[in-house]
This record gives C-alpha cells, structure tokens and sequence, in this order.
C-alpha cells in the first residue's frame, strides 16, 4: 500500500467534478500539500478558500491551460522550488466534446497535454535522476473499453490514454525510474461533463440519440469515483488499469485489459 500521508501532490482539471472532490480527498489522507490546475478560475479559487478552513496552507489554485506547455511546466518548477520534490500526479483535466468546432481542443487537451504532463511529472520524480519516485494516474475512461458511434473522438483519446499509460508504465520502466503510472476508468458519473451544455457527438444531428444512450447508463456519484480513485492510488502497481463503476469500489481490471491485448497480439505475432 502507497502511503499518501505527507505527499507533494498536483491535480490538472481539479477545480470541480471529481477532481475538485479528490483534492478534498487527498487532504484527508494525510497530503503535505495539493497544487489544483484549471482554467475555471472562479471554481478553483472558490475550492482553494473552502479548503483552506481546515487545510490552511496545505493547498494552492493556480490558473492553467494545460495545453500551454509554457504554463504547465511553470507549475511543475513552481511546485519544485516550493516543496523539493513532486509524489502524486492526476492528470484529470478532460472534454467531452466531439463537435466540429472542438474537436481539436479535446484532442490536445485529453491526448497531447496529458502525455505532456506525464512525460515532465516523470523526468521530475524518477529516481535515477533527481526525484524520488512516485505516482502518475492517468484519467482514461469506460469509453476505451468500449466503442461508441455518437463520440468517435472521445472514445478515440481515451483508448489512446489507456494504451499510452500501459505501455509508459510497463515493469522494466517503473524498475529503472521508481515512477508507477496507472491508468483510471471512470464508469458514467453524474457530473457536468455529461451535461447537454458541455456533451457534444461529433454529428449535431446526433444529439438527441446521444442524450437518450446517455441515459441507459447508471450514474455513480462523483464522490465514488473520487474514493476509487484514492484507492487506485494507495494499491495499483505500474501499468495497471482500475475501473470504478456504478458505485462500486474500484476493480483492478488488469488482467482482463492484458488477455484482450494480447487475443490482438496473436495476430500480429
């Protein structure tokens, strides 16, 4: 069990949802200190001062749009001078929206910023360098283990999280760096990001039928996720892959995820 008590942590995407609520979560393990990123100013802010009440001096907003690797990396060297050493990354932030318009943000913002963050989170904490290992936990999806015709690009960025984060995170990496990194899947959860607001098919004419498939999902409750996601974090070995789903505590999925890979291996080899 990977002990959170006294731990540098940084959360993208963590001023609402379940991010905001795993901030919270962390705290009550025991983290020395969590760094939130969003660009919801008002929300993070707002997070920040309730939770500096009970956690005073324990936690810090700073306004980031991860895709902005300059910003980004201006946190992590921020972290660095401010506590030594960085433990815990969750990289959190995420869109649903498959939209014309924004179909290129999702892609930079679920695929590209989250390798980015993990690639320097890495550097930072391996310990045949400079850190002292740690922990990054890449927020994937339901959604990459499934398919879906309604959001292609959605479906598409967190099957590429998923491969990305098991391939980073094989044994021999983890051996040589010190650094585990695990891979999240998040059933349905009742949060805005499936709001009819922010939850956009590819094909706007979709809409409706997307809406309604929305709905044969149950939906767990954010705080739910969050608590698997504590766990995930206290139990998971490198490459490992966790689902929480419909209210139920987190599942080490692994060895499900590695006999589908390699009925595909099989063809190829």
């Amino acid at each position: 069990m990977y002990n959170l008590n006294d731990k540098i942590v940084f959360i993208t995407g963590g001023a609402i949802g379940i991010g905001a609520i795993a901030v919270k979560l962390f705290l009550e393990e025991g983290a020395k200190h969590v760094t939130i990123t969003d660009v919801n100013v008002n929300a993070g802010k707002q997070l920040e001062k309730e939770l500096e009440t009970k956690f005073k001096g324990r936690v810090k907003f700073i306004k980031c749009d991860v895709r902005n690797d300059a910003e980004l990396f201006d946190i992590y060297k921020t972290i660095i001078d401010d506590h030594g050493f960085i433990d815990v990354v969750i990289n959190n932030a995420g869109i649903l929206n498959d939209s014309s318009a924004i179909y290129r943000t999702a892609l930079n913002i679920n695929i590209n910023a989250l390798i980015t963050s993990t690639l320097k989170a890495r550097d930072l904490m391996r310990t045949d360098r400079s850190g002292r290992g740690g922990i990054i936990m890449n927020i994937s999806s339901a959604a990459a283990l499934m398919q879906n015709r309604f959001l292609p690009v959605y479906f598409a960025t967190k099957s590429a999280v998923l491969q990305f984060s098991i391939c980073i995170g094989a044994q021999e990496n983890y051996e040589k760096t010190g650094v585990k990194v695990m891979t999240m899947c998040y059933g349905a959860t009742d949060t805005s990001l499936l709001s009819k607001e922010k939850i956009k098919p590819f094909d706007e004419e979709l809409t409706d039928e997307l809406c309604d498939f929305i709905k044969t999902f149950p939906l767990q409750s954010a705080n739910s996720a969050a608590t698997g996601l504590i766990d995930a974090c206290k139990r998971g070995d490198s490459g490992s892959i966790w689902l929480v789903n419909n209210n139920k505590p987190v599942e080490d999925i692994t060895p499900v995820v590695k006999k589908a890979y390699g009925l595909l291996t099989d063809l190829v080899v």
